[in-house]
């Protein structure tokens, strides 16, 4: 393997990761077009899918692969908790609950728990996307409802790593000892876990915007 696997597995979901950021949803709440409770319904959703994620990666900290990827400055749920805090008010776990493609995205991402590549596509899903352009949804969305840093938009806030390219930098190089690690077949196997991960989170997206307008 002479292309750096962070770099394959870029290439190969490239795709799948613009159909993620067309979403009509995202279009509509980068635009301003959204209420700050529709904008917090993505929140929640996020809050599901983070509890789950966060949950397999405590689990997975000593693994001798998956817990290479496992850091605790990534962990979402307490931000996300402040965020809907600032949206929703104290009583914000009343006011919430799983769509039902985050209900699918959660199973999926217990299933991988016992399967390294699996749990890394995951990972590597979601984070390498909050610390690249989450960061750019974090300002417009600031921007748009006039969030401080504390509550809002904390989720997209990631001050414990320091700086954020040296970080997806030392990430990247994880992922390429990873895939001389793993055989060819395992390698395409958890491209195409990245490629399904990506198609799930975008449902939640979508089922979003079917929400948005049923209520409009």
């Amino acid at each position: 393997m002479t292309t750096p696997f962070s770099e394959t597995l870029r290439n190969s979901t490239w795709a799948d990761h613009e159909d993620a950021e067309s979403e009509s949803y995202l279009s509509a709440l980068m635009s301003g077009r959204l209420s700050e409770h529709e904008y917090g319904q993505m929140v929640a959703q996020h809050y599901f899918a983070y509890a789950a994620l966060d949950g397999v990666s405590r689990r997975l900290a000593g693994h001798p692969v998956a817990g290479r990827f496992v850091f605790p400055e990534l962990f979402r749920e307490p931000a996300l908790e402040r965020d809907l805090t600032t949206i929703y008010g104290p009583g914000w776990r009343e006011r919430i609950a799983p769509s039902k493609s985050t209900r699918t995205l959660v199973a999926r991402i217990q299933q991988v728990a016992d399967w390294p590549a699996g749990y890394v596509a995951h990972h590597y899903t979601r984070y390498l996307g909050d610390l690249s352009g989450g960061q750019f949804i974090r300002m417009e969305l600031q921007k748009i409802y006039g969030y401080p840093k504390g509550g809002g938009v904390d989720f997209y806030f990631f001050d414990e790593l320091g700086s954020l390219p040296r970080f997806k930098n030392d990430y990247r190089s994880r992922l390429d000892t990873l895939g001389l690690e793993l055989d060819e077949r395992e390698r395409h196997r958890m491209i195409r876990e990245v490629k399904l991960a990506y198609q799930l989170n975008t449902e939640v997206l979508t089922e979003l915007m079917h929400t948005v307008k049923a209520a409009a």
